[in-house]
């Protein structure tokens, strides 16, 4: 098992964000989402890299829906009979750093993510009573969204690996009003996360399992808070020398406070969902440099107030720059 393994940029740092791709994990949150991206973190999450700095791509799709009885939030919108796809590319780069503190290395990484989604609904209602408004509506946008931005601190006892910090969603992207589309926010919002990682690298087993809760602020035009959100994920992986990988991969999402605010007239609207799914992967050597592929897919249950469908992601991970230690 090559040693390099190790050394793959994480999941877990770069996370979510996608901000965007967030638009559709399904809904319960407003826009039927939240700003962490369910299943960005997987195999080697509780693993930061050796100082320097790392690029990591995340390509996102999800296909998902909604039967025409359940209604939900779109940006000030009342729809039913929603079906959704996205798609959005999200570039991370995190840097790993020398500085030590309490026993552990600082790092930081931020995403931007482009793309967005394609909506159609069948029915747009007025009010908790459900009076028909429209139908037959469709909405689309590809654009930039809101950026995503991270610090942690990692620690390493031999075949264990874990660390924690906190990502933050600026919402400075590109934000249109009561559209049924978007890719962008318009909300602060703060995530508290932890992720462990046990990896032999003799046999090549890796086991992961990721934790955090999301604070959301209001979105100031909907006039939209959700409630606080726990997310957890989990990878058990086998790595082969010949640098192919294969595993399980899962999430599980439940909103723990209920949405708020005059826009919230459903009321709590508390949302939840689980996943399962497989992962395959591949790492080689390109210009001197560890290249990590890999492809996830889940699929989604047990939902209540979001969508529910189908996840994927396509990643590539490398290194850029190797940056020294402090002199010893």
């Amino acid at each position: 098992m090559p040693s390099s393994a190790i050394a793959r940029p994480i999941a877990a740092v770069a996370a979510c964000l996608a901000s965007a791709l967030a638009c559709f994990g399904a809904l319960a949150a407003e826009d039927g989402v939240g700003v962490y991206l369910l299943g960005i973190r997987g195999p080697f999450a509780g693993i930061v890299p050796a100082p320097g700095l790392y690029l990591q791509n995340d390509v996102y799709l999800y296909s998902g829906s909604a039967s025409a009885s359940k209604d939900l939030p779109f940006n000030g919108n009342l729809v039913a009979g929603v079906s959704a796809k996205m798609f959005v590319d999200a570039p991370t780069l995190l840097l790993s750093t020398p500085v030590q503190i309490a026993g552990g290395n600082l790092a930081f990484s931020a995403t931007l993510p482009i793309g967005g989604p394609d909506i159609s609904a069948a029915l747009a209602l007025a009010g908790p009573l459900g009076r028909v408004i429209s139908r037959n509506l469709h909405d689309s946008i590809a654009t930039v969204g809101d950026p995503y931005v991270s610090s942690l601190i990692a620690w390493h006892a031999g075949t264990l690996h874990w660390n924690a910090g906190v990502s933050v969603n600026v919402p400075i992207g590109d934000y249109h009003d009561g559209a049924l589309a978007n890719i962008a926010f318009h909300r602060w919002a703060a995530d508290l996360f932890a992720a462990m990682t046990w990896f032999d690298p003799k046999t090549g087993f890796d086991l992961s399992g990721a934790v955090g809760i999301t604070f959301n602020g209001e979105n100031p035009v909907t006039h939209y808070r959700t409630g606080d959100e726990f997310h957890a994920e989990f990878a058990a992986s086998q790595n082969l020398p010949n640098g192919l990988s294969f595993g399980l991969v899962g999430y599980f999402y439940d909103q723990i406070t209920g949405d708020s605010g005059s826009g919230a007239v459903l009321g709590p609207f508390k949302g939840r969902v689980a996943a399962l799914g497989g992962m395959v992967g591949y790492m080689f050597k390109a210009d001197g440099r560890d290249i990590s592929t890999r492809v996830r897919v889940y699929r989604e249950f047990d939902v209540q107030n979001r969508l529910e469908g189908t996840a994927g992601f396509i990643t590539l991970a490398m290194p850029l720059i190797s940056v020294p230690g402090p002199p010893k």
